[in-house]
């Protein structure tokens, strides 16, 4: 019997494609660009701006589209802001960057004595300043639209929500093969930014034509308090939770430093003349989108593992694959080594799904009722907002003293006698994950197991 799809199933997959397509154009490419212009001892600040803006857009976006505005208006104005804004960036960029040439024969994009840092970052603070709720507007927008259709969310909406991540790879691919004008790839041109803020502009205007997602009439369901995940904090009364949430916060330190650091990584063994024409150093955003490609089937094996192992094992598997993930690009190469980037990226569906998904799950399975939003939003809060902005300001300091200052010495004298260091960098990455992985291992308290021991 054929499978029949619904028109509505087929819109959101339509919505979801484009709005991760829209981030995965400049994240993973982002830093590449900043990092050749002169700018790369700030590309930790670029990376830390998406946790700032993380801890409180989303949440007040979301009272708008749930008081005043309807969710699918909020999306498409959102992404109408956020796109003009990116666009902005990269008009700014073209008109004020210059092509020069190393010397060892690299061409490379950078700042004109015109150009101004705040303005650049300005731009680009504001742009993912309203980029950043569409995240979970878009997840409302299908949520509202599946049940209008008498649609079960928990079956038909992870289908859905795959071709979010699969439009996030194509983003990738589509800026890692194409050229500018100059001939540069855009992951290594500001090109990137303006592929992001088009996507953004054809999402704008497609959210507007989406079903009708009423604004909530009457009583409020929730505080702005309640909204923000403050109220949850009175979970940290609680010894377990106190680590628990304290855990999140350290490991979500590591969830956007490949992001910042991996292509411009990867992207800089084309200075070293036995890598320069691998097709690994050529091409680190598509090499970089197997991480994306495991996420995907990485999710297909969480149920399975959480029925296996339990949850304090899948989280701590988790933890100890942010090992692997950092330890294996200090390991690796462009050229032999290329299998240890490729197990880096494989590893990588583990390190951020078991984690994610598992943690939500624990949030969800010993929380009151009363306050599971609340608490999910702090889990949130503590990962993607904290946990990334610090993690992503300390992995700066790291890389600004062993890869950007070696950098800076050898663009104003090539003949210096100093070398970078990329694979201390990663290397001090994984043990910092190991530390994290070991105590949790030490002070968490297994779930399961303190149940049957109440019992």
């Amino acid at each position: 019997m054929a499978i029949k799809i619904k028109p509505i199933s087929i819109r959101l997959i339509i919505m979801n494609f484009l709005q991760y397509a829209v981030w995965g154009a400049y994240l993973t490419a982002m830093g590449s660009f900043i990092g050749s212009a002169g700018m790369g001892k700030q590309v930790w600040l670029f990376y830390a701006s998406q946790g700032f803006v993380s801890i409180f857009m989303p949440a007040l976006m979301g009272i708008v589209a749930d008081k005043w505005i309807q969710a699918q208006k909020t999306l498409a104005i959102c992404h109408g802001l956020a796109a003009v804004f990116m666009i902005a960036l990269g008009v700014y960029a073209m008109g004020n960057t210059e092509v020069l040439q190393n010397a060892r024969g690299i061409h490379y994009y950078s700042t004109t004595p015109g150009f101004s840092f705040a303005v650049f970052y300005v731009l680009y603070l504001l742009s993912v300043a309203f980029y950043m709720p569409t995240i979970a507007i878009s997840n409302s927008v299908a949520y509202k639209c599946l049940e209008n259709e008498g649609m079960d969310t928990v079956k038909d909406f992870p289908p859905i929500r795959v071709f979010g991540t699969i439009g996030f790879i194509c983003a990738m691919l589509f800026v890692n093969f194409m050229r500018d004008p100059n001939n540069f790839r855009f992951q290594h041109s500001y090109w990137q930014f303006l592929t992001s803020g088009a996507l953004g502009l054809i999402l704008c205007a497609y959210a507007f034509f989406l079903p009708k997602c009423p604004v909530k009439q009457g009583a409020d369901d929730g505080t702005i308090m309640d909204k923000l995940g403050l109220s949850a904090f009175k979970l940290f009364k609680s010894r377990q939770f106190a680590i628990f949430f304290i855990f999140s916060m350290l490991l979500g330190a590591s969830l956007q430093i490949t992001n910042g650091y991996a292509n411009m990584y990867i992207s800089s063994f084309r200075m070293i003349p036995e890598f320069k024409a691998t097709w690994g150093a050529q091409n680190a955003n598509a090499l970089i989108s197997l991480s994306q490609v495991s996420e995907v089937l990485c999710i297909l094996l969480i149920p399975f593992c959480m029925k296996k192992f339990g949850i304090k094992k899948v989280m701590l598997i988790a933890m100890f694959a942010w090992v692997f993930r950092f330890g294996f690009f200090g390991l690796g190469n462009p050229g032999g080594g290329v299998w240890l980037f490729v197990l880096s990226c494989i590893v990588y569906g583990v390190a951020f799904d078991f984690f994610n998904i598992s943690g939500s799950l624990y949030v969800n399975q010993n929380t009151d009722k009363s306050i599971q939003s609340s608490a999910q939003g702090l889990f949130m809060l503590m990962t993607n907002g904290l946990g990334a902005s610090i993690g992503t300001w300390a992995a700066g300091k790291v890389v600004n003293h062993y890869v950007m200052e070696p950098m800076r010495i050898l663009r104003e004298n090539p003949a210096a006698d100093v070398a970078t260091h990329w694979d201390t960098a990663w290397y001090i990455f994984a043990a910092y994950a190991f530390l994290v992985g070991f105590l949790f291992m030490i002070l968490f308290k297994d779930p399961e197991k303190q149940k049957k021991a109440a019992a």
